[in-house]
């Protein structure tokens, strides 16, 4: 006998069964439409490959530059999802931890010269040490113009002597501090510059004598070019000030690396131009007081070799300064080099480039051309290095 509520008599009285679910078939991606790969943050990502700049820096532009460094363009900052490197940067500094005022992290590290508003003090400080190798040629020249067919020859070459040594230890100082100190030193800079100097003084007077048979004895100098030279590095030294601080507030007021390289290109050419508009008067103020014969073109090239030079070693770029100045050293030493050489049998064509070109221009044009190619060559480079953010950091 069977139950009436039994499921197998009774199907009325069978629990119902849920209603099965018919799989779900796999979503379909629209043709266009690639999986998406990589972390899911990729600052962080960004971050942890960077963590020591990150940790370093004092504020986001020192970041920004430094990603720069890397490689990183305002192109590239799109695939970690911001529009430029500022935008980036800003989060990875956001990122950090809090900096502590005692942290040594947080103090402000040392600079290529002085900050964007330094004191009246420091100012003053380093404007006078920049005027201390010009007074010491001024001195110096004075001295044996005063005494001139009081004192003998001897005597006359230990006051240059003293001179010139007092003159280098004031442009020591005056490199040491200021806006024209450079981190890494002068290195072999220092070097090719005496010797570019020398030549000044005495090139013209050697390549004459060995152009015409010689040498054959000792050759007068000209003081005017090395007496402006030193006296034009205080205008060199306000020059590179206002060029760091134009470009440091240009930084700060930049979002995205083009723009602060189009920014820094005319204050590069601006800077140029001023410290010229310094060195010409000072150059033709020191041929009149010596009784010379005109500013010499040779020492006006010389002038923004130097600049320029000094200008990207400040800025922590020493090395492109070094070359330039190499190579016109070569230049200037081949010059006298190529006409001894001519006169060994059968190499009479060595010395054809050099006559034409003093023949040309005079003894003057070897060095003009040497120190002129030479700057114009480093004035073209410093417009790109200088134009990187990575170049107005403090490191």
């Amino acid at each position: 006998m069977t139950r009436p509520d039994d499921p197998a008599t009774n199907p009325a009285a069978a629990p119902e069964r849920p209603a099965e679910i018919p799989p779900r078939a796999p979503a379909r991606r629209a043709p266009g439409a690639t999986a998406r790969r990589g972390p899911a943050d990729p600052v962080r990502t960004l971050l942890h490959d960077h963590r020591d700049l990150c940790e370093r820096a004092v504020d986001p532009l020192e970041i920004a530059a430094g990603l720069e460094a890397h490689g990183l363009t305002d192109r590239t900052a799109a695939r970690y999802r911001h529009r430029d490197v500022f935008a980036l940067a800003e989060e990875l500094y956001a990122r950090m931890p809090p900096r502590t005022h005692d942290s040594p992290i947080g103090g402000p590290p040392p600079g290529p010269g002085p900050g964007p508003g330094p004191d009246t003090e420091a100012r003053a400080a380093w404007t006078l040490l920049a005027l201390l190798p010009g007074a010491a040629c001024l001195a110096t020249a004075g001295v044996l113009r005063v005494t001139e067919g009081l004192l003998g020859d001897g005597v006359r070459a230990l006051v240059t002597v003293a001179g010139a040594l007092l003159a280098c230890l004031a442009l020591r100082a005056c490199l040491g501090r200021g806006p024209l100190r450079a981190p890494e030193g002068a290195g072999r800079a220092g070097m090719y510059a005496c010797w570019l100097l020398s030549y000044t003084v005495y090139g013209e007077e050697l390549l004459a004598q060995v152009m015409t048979g010689g040498p054959d004895g000792p050759w007068d100098g000209d003081a005017a070019p090395l007496l402006g030279l030193a006296a034009a590095i205080a205008p060199a030294a306000w020059c590179a000030h206002l060029f760091t601080v134009r470009a440091h507030r240009k930084l700060s007021g930049s979002r995205a690396l083009e723009e602060f390289g189009a920014g820094v290109r005319p204050l590069l050419l601006t800077a140029v131009c001023l410290f010229l508009g310094g060195l010409l008067p000072l150059l033709y103020l020191a041929d009149l007081g010596l009784g010379g014969g005109g500013v010499p073109v040779a020492a006006v090239a010389l002038g923004v070799l130097f600049f320029v030079a000094r200008l990207l070693a400040a800025h922590g770029l020493p090395e492109p300064g070094t070359v330039a100045l190499a190579g016109a050293c070569a230049v200037e030493a081949g010059a006298p080099a190529l006409v001894l050489a001519a006169r060994l049998p059968g190499l009479e064509p060595l010395a054809q480039p050099v006559d034409l070109l003093v023949s040309t221009g005079g003894t003057g044009a070897v060095s003009a051309l040497a120190c002129g190619g030479a700057a114009l060559g480093l004035l073209l480079h410093a417009a790109l290095a200088l134009s990187r953010a990575s170049a107005h950091t403090r490191a």
